[in-house]
């Protein structure tokens, strides 16, 4: 089973983006809001992305912040938002963000279990399609056992 620690209210599969940032604050912005992270931690995401692609293939970005941002990441915390009318991602579609928060090198071990279930084709399938936020949580609860 997944540990990956995901509050319902973090997931929000309905969402619209007017481009690449947006998407990205937008993920900022839910993590911030369930007190995973302060505010700054938005745009310690919008660096890192500037600095390195966190798109991932398969319409999936994993946005998360800089090293130097974890000193406001209050808990170890992810968000899923879906982008039904997809994201132009530096040329890639993605309709798919998995926003993450880590203290320490809680986010070494939320990107491999994330890695693990996107990289079952059923199961990023399921994440990329699905508007049922009960199915988001037992994909990534159960993971790909």
């Amino acid at each position: 089973m997944a540990d990956i620690p995901l509050d319902p209210r973090a997931i929000r599969l309905d969402c619209v983006a007017e481009d690449r940032d947006d998407a990205i604050r937008q993920c900022g912005e839910t993590l911030v809001s369930v007190g995973a992270a302060a505010e700054p931690y938005i745009a310690a995401m919008l660096e890192r992305e500037r600095t390195l692609s966190t798109y991932v293939g398969e319409g999936v970005a994993i946005p998360h912040g800089t090293v130097k941002a974890k000193e406001v990441v209050h808990r170890d915390a992810v968000c899923v938002l879906r982008f039904p009318g997809g994201v132009d991602w530096d040329g890639e579609h993605v309709n798919l963000c998995v926003g993450i928060a880590a203290k320490g090198d809680g986010h070494v071990r939320l990107l491999a279990e994330l890695a693990d279930i996107l990289m079952d084709p059923d199961a990023a399938e399921a994440l990329r399609e699905t508007a049922d936020e009960a199915e988001v949580l037992r994909l990534l609860m159960e993971g790909t056992e």
